[in-house]
C-alpha cells in the first residue's frame, strides 16, 4: 500500500457534494466541540489506521542510529532533533485523516536497515473514549527504544478542524546510561473545510528535552496568516535548560528543507534535513493470513479496498460494520462487568501507558533481546506460534487494494 506523497503544500479541492456533506455534519455541532465521537464520511479518510500512521515517526531511524554513536552529547541531541523533524513530511495525498482505531486494535511490524540490524514496532488502541494509542519501538542492535502514547483530540474551529496531539514519546539511548529524550507534539489543522481549498498545517510549539544533557529544543510550527506568510515554516532553538543560553537556531520548511546555524558563532545556516534526498525505511508487515482479526490492516482491509476503488458506498458500509461491532463489544463488556485489558501495554502510576514488557527486563545481548521482543510482539494470541513473515500475501481483498491504478 502506498504510504505517502510529498508536496511543499498539502492541499485538496473538494467537489460540491463532499463539501455539502461536511456542511451538513458541521451544522449539527458547535464551535470548539470535541469531535472524537463524530463519525467522519469516508471521502476524508486516509486508507490506513492511526495505529499504522504512528510509524511515520520511524521513517528515518538512521538519524537516531547515527546520533547514538556520537560521543558528544550536544551532537547527539542535534541528531535526535534531526530525527524528530524528519517525520512530519510523510503524509497522504490531499488532506486526509486515518481510520479511528477501535479498542484493542493493534499494528505490529519490523524493519531491517542497511547495516543488517533490525527494529520492531507495536501500537495498540488502549482507550477509545478518550482515544489513546500506545506505541513501542526497539532496535536491539543499537540499544535504542521509543515508547509513548498519543492522545489526539479533534476540535471544530469554524472553517478549520484541529487535531490537538497530546501525549508523549520518550527516546531511550541505553548506551549512554539510559539517556532519555522527552518529546511533545504540535497540533494539526485542516483549513478550508467550509470554503476555499483544504490545506493541512502544523501549528503551535513542541519540544524535545534531555534533562541529563541539560538541553532543550523548542520549535514553533508557524501557520500562514490570512494575507501574509507562507506555509510550513518553522523557527526553533536548541538551548541550555538551566541558563536558557541559545546554542543553535533551526529554521526552514518542515515539508522540504530544514536548516541549522550556530547561534554563538553566527554562522550561515546549513542543511540539517532535506526530505528530497533521504530514504524512507519501509515497515515489513506479515500477510493478512498471519494477522489476527483485530490487527489494523486485516480489520480495515475491506474499507481500504473500497477507498482505493473509489467506492465510497462500500467503504461506508464496511466502516459502519466495524464501528457497530465495536459498540456491541462495549455493550457486552458493560453487561458482563469485564473491563478492557490492553494486550501489549499497561497504565502505570504516572498516568501514562507503558509496554508490559519492561525495558529493564529486555536482555542487553542484542540477539537475546531480538528473541524476547519478537516473542512478545509477534506471538499469535492463544498459542506459542509466531507470525510467519515469509508467507506471501494471497488475500484477494488486499491484492485488489494493492493493484496499480491510473491517476
Amino acid at each position: 500500500m502506498s504510504k505517502c506523497e510529498e508536496n511543499s503544500v498539502v492541499e485538496e479541492e473538494l467537489d460540491a457534494e463532499p463539501r455539502n456533506i461536511i456542511l451538513s455534519m458541521i451544522s449539527q455541532i458547535g464551535k470548539d466541540m470535541d469531535l472524537s465521537r463524530i463519525t467522519f464520511p469516508t471521502f476524508v479518510l486516509e486508507p490506513r489506521s492511526f495505529t499504522e500512521r504512528v510509524t511515520d515517526f520511524m521513517s528515518h531511524p538512521d538519524f537516531l542510529i547515527n546520533a547514538n554513536k556520537n560521543e558528544d552529547p550536544i551532537e547527539r541531541f542535534i541528531g535526535v532533533v534531526k530525527y524528530y523533524m524528519s517525520g512530519w513530511h510523510i503524509h497522504p495525498k490531499g488532506v486526509k485523516k486515518p481510520y479511528n482505531p477501535v479498542l484493542g486494535e493493534f499494528f505490529r511490524s519490523r524493519c531491517t536497515f542497511d547495516d543488517s540490524s533490525s527494529a520492531f514496532f507495536v501500537a495498540e488502541q488502549v482507550s477509545h473514549h478518550p482515544p489513546i494509542t500506545a506505541m513501542f519501538y526497539h532496535c536491539p542492535d543499537h540499544h535504542i527504544a521509543i515508547e509513548g502514547d498519543l492522545r489526539p483530540k479533534s476540535r471544530f474551529f469554524g472553517n478549520s478542524v484541529g487535531m490537538i496531539l497530546e501525549g508523549y514519546a520518550k527516546i531511550h539511548f541505553d548506551r549512554w546510561d539510559d539517556e532519555e529524550y522527552l518529546v511533545t507534539y504540535p497540533n494539526m489543522y485542516a483549513r478550508g473545510i467550509l470554503f476555499g481549498k483544504m490545506v493541512l498545517e502544523l501549528g503551535e510549539t513542541s519540544t524535545v528535552t534531555c534533562a541529563k544533557s541539560d538541553l532543550m529544543f523548542e520549535v514553533e510550527f508557524k501557520t500562514k496568516g490570512l494575507i501574509w506568510g507562507t506555509y510550513n515554516q518553522i523557527i526553533g532553538k536548541i538551548k541550555r535548560i538551566s541558563t536558557k543560553e541559545v546554542l543553535y537556531d533551526i529554521t526552514g520548511n518542515w515539508q522540504t528543507t530544514i536548516y541549522i546555524a550556530d547561534h554563538k558563532k553566527k554562522t550561515e545556516p546549513v542543511v540539517l534535513f532535506d526530505s528530497s534526498k533521504e530514504h524512507v525505511v519501509p515497515q515489513t508487515v506479515a500477510c493478512v493470513a498471519e494477522q489476527e482479526s483485530n490487527e489494523s490492516r486485516n480489520m480495515w482491509k475491506h474499507v481500504t479496498k473500497a477507498i482505493y476503488e473509489n467506492d465510497l458506498d462500500a467503504a461506508t458500509k464496511h466502516k459502519s460494520a466495524i464501528e457497530e461491532e465495536q459498540r456491541e463489544d462495549v455493550r457486552r463488556r458493560e453487561a458482563e462487568k469485564t473491563p478492557f485489558v490492553p494486550r501489549f501495554f499497561q497504565l502505570e502510576a504516572d498516568g501514562l501507558y507503558h509496554p508490559n514488557l519492561m525495558l529493564k527486563d529486555i536482555p542487553e545481548d542484542p540477539e537475546q533481546a531480538k528473541q524476547a521482543i519478537s516473542k512478545w510482539i509477534f506471538t499469535k494470541s492463544g498459542s506459542d506460534e509466531m507470525q510467519d513473515f515469509a508467507k506471501p500475501e494471497e488475500d484477494p481483498v488486499v491484492l485488489a487494494a494493492n493493484k496499480p491504478r491510473r491517476h
